[in-house]
């Protein structure tokens, strides 16, 4: 019999996520410089900084590379950035080999085909409901909140509810 996603949870301690389509909806704007803009939830940010806070690891890995994108990360407090990463699986091996965590440890949230393999490697993988359909049959948890619209807040929240970590950090210095 296999674990229900609220289950696995318990374990987590790592999240790992992709950036757009994760992290933003997946639009960019484009200037007429040729530069891409990105827009990020601000719910969003505010897990991840509280999962940070909260002592879990917070990882980002993208094929996508976006100097804002990095300082917005860092002013949350991630310190494991990976952007223009041709080889996710390449990048969560070496991660997860560096922290000595397990896989089953992690939770990744991706949205499309360059998420598919590493996301078949980790113990809770998960996706924004706007998700590739391929990537939503593989997922063991499907947000019901859209990429960069609040769905890694969604998964952060309810690793730390079933960990009891949430109202500890809600109720503590942050409210």
């Amino acid at each position: 019999m296999s674990k229900s996603y609220k289950e696995i949870m318990n374990q987590i301690t790592t999240f790992i996520f992709d950036v757009d389509g994760v992290l933003t909806d997946g639009s960019v704007h484009v200037t007429q410089s040729g530069e891409m803009l990105r827009v990020m939830n601000i719910r969003d940010g505010f897990a991840m900084k509280a999962a940070v806070e909260s002592g879990y690891n917070v990882c980002v890995i993208s094929g996508g590379s976006s100097e804002g994108v990095r300082i917005r990360l860092r002013n949350l407090g991630i310190t494991d950035i990976h952007l223009a990463c041709p080889d996710k699986v390449e990048n969560f091996k070496e991660y997860i080999d560096i922290y000595n965590i397990f896989p089953e440890q992690v939770l990744y949230m991706g949205d499309d085909i360059p998420d598919f393999h590493v996301m078949k490697l980790v113990g809770l993988p998960t996706c924004p409901q706007d998700a590739s359909p391929e990537i939503k049959e593989i997922s063991q948890y499907i947000s019901h909140k859209n990429g960069g619209r609040g769905a890694v807040r969604d998964v952060i929240e309810q690793v730390m509810r079933v960990q009891g970590k949430w109202d500890t950090y809600f109720n503590g210095k942050h409210d």
